[in-house]
């Protein structure tokens, strides 16, 4: 009984804390926070729905509490005795029928309504393909409207899903590895992502901001950490972002002695080019001749193969404009610092320069070049039988080196004119 008086005790406190914990104020992934007319068409279902299940709970379970006192056997009852059946009772049997059937049928109508809203076209000629991989998320814009989306006007992007706001946008969901899932839920629910098909889903942000999601389907090692930030701009600010992100990305002249050079030859000599994309840098006239070639070992130490040929798909976030992003690694990692002046410059946080200096994570940036798998769970290296790895492995750059890729990585997605 000692133990049962510690239950006693302990219980309300810990039911307490679970219900303050569902009541935080600034919960960023909450679908009760509806923000787009897409998550309002669900929200508009299922609290009903929740309210009727609520007064189904409550009625079955305060009527076996009654019931319960109401009819238990006292000491003196002779239990051998067969309480009144009611089997073959009509009315109760074709009432306790009857109205789960209509509560059902109720339910079935808004929600075949709602399914049919869900679906129905955005009213934006702009579609974006979305596309999982372990672990972050890839976003192609198809710009001129062909239908495809790797067109010379298309671009590129990844872990920060920019879109106009107060505009309707289709995406094309799906996945390039395993099933992953979709879900920013203040914009709508989730949309699995799955290889070899495209789902079609619709977002809506009413207002200018951003919006924290994940992905909700067990996809490996770092699930947990397969973040999802979309941010949306005012409609003006979302064209210029995106005749931004069609121009290619700076180069530099062999002679060129600058820091920012020296981690420009960094990233095409060794293996971030065997990868990463950078338009006007590695794109489909890039040569993977020159870059350094080693031999990793696969885990066990049962023998050794050779990069670049360990990426799976040799496919890794496209960095052309990875500073008009504030995240990177799968959105886990900030590059920008999280401060309420820092988040309140929005996407133009790293044009200019004095704002760059403030605003910069910098050390988060070096910390993740200078081991990779130390920061994420991942499988960077090569198992026995299958060649291909996750994830970014450990390069083993110097610091020097890590000085001047920061430095280079640092000029993509800013403003040149400093």
């Amino acid at each position: 009984m000692p133990l049962l008086r510690r239950v006693r005790r302990v219980g309300p406190v810990l039911a307490l804390s679970l219900v303050l914990a569902a009541c935080a104020g600034d919960a960023p992934q909450d679908t009760f926070k509806p923000e787009g007319r897409y998550a309002r068409i669900s929200y508009d279902l299922i609290m009903p729905v929740f309210g009727i299940a609520a007064v189904v709970f409550f009625g079955v379970l305060i009527g076996t509490v009654v019931i319960g006192l109401k009819f238990r056997a006292s000491d003196d009852e002779d239990f051998d005795d067969i309480p009144v059946q009611i089997h073959g009772h009509n009315t109760l049997e074709i009432g306790w029928t009857i109205l789960p059937a209509l509560i059902l049928a109720v339910v079935a109508v808004f929600s075949v309504a709602a399914i049919f809203q869900l679906a129905e076209e955005p009213d934006s000629d702009l579609r974006i393909e979305v596309i999982g991989h372990q672990w972050w998320w890839e976003y192609r814009y198809d710009v001129d409207g062909d239908g495809s989306f790797d067109g010379p006007d298309d671009i590129v992007t990844a872990n920060d899903l920019v879109i106009p706001a107060d505009v309707e946008i289709g995406l094309e969901i799906t996945s390039r590895d395993v099933i992953h899932s979709w879900w920013a839920p203040r914009l709508n629910g989730k949309r699995d992502a799955v290889p070899n098909r495209w789902h079609p889903w619709n977002i809506h942000a009413d207002e200018p901001g951003e919006y924290i999601g994940q992905c909700t389907e067990f996809c490996g090692l770092s699930h947990a950490e397969m973040r999802i930030k979309v941010v949306a701009l005012e409609p003006a600010d979302f064209d210029r972002w995106l005749t931004e992100q069609q121009q290619d990305a700076p180069t530099f002249a062999e002679d060129d002695t600058s820091l920012e050079a020296e981690g420009y030859r960094v990233f095409t000599g060794q293996l971030c080019a065997s990868c990463h994309l950078i338009e006007g840098v590695n794109d489909e006239n890039f040569s993977d001749e020159g870059l350094q070639e080693w031999e990793r070992p696969i885990m066990g130490g049962k023998g050794t193969i050779t990069d670049p040929e360990l990426q799976a798909s040799r496919h890794a976030p496209n960095l052309t404009h990875l500073f008009s992003r504030s995240t990177f690694a799968g959105a886990k990692f900030n590059l920008r610092k999280s401060t309420e002046y820092c988040d309140g410059l929005g996407i133009d946080w790293a044009q200019d320069p004095d704002d760059f200096d403030r605003c910069f994570d910098r050390s988060a940036l070096e910390d993740w070049l200078r081991d990779p798998p130390a920061h994420k769970a991942m499988q960077p290296e090569a198992v026995e039988g299958r060649s291909t790895v996750r994830g970014m492995p450990d390069l083993g750059l110097s610091e020097e080196q890590i000085d001047q890729l920061t430095a280079y990585l640092a000029t993509l997605g800013r403003s040149n004119d400093e």
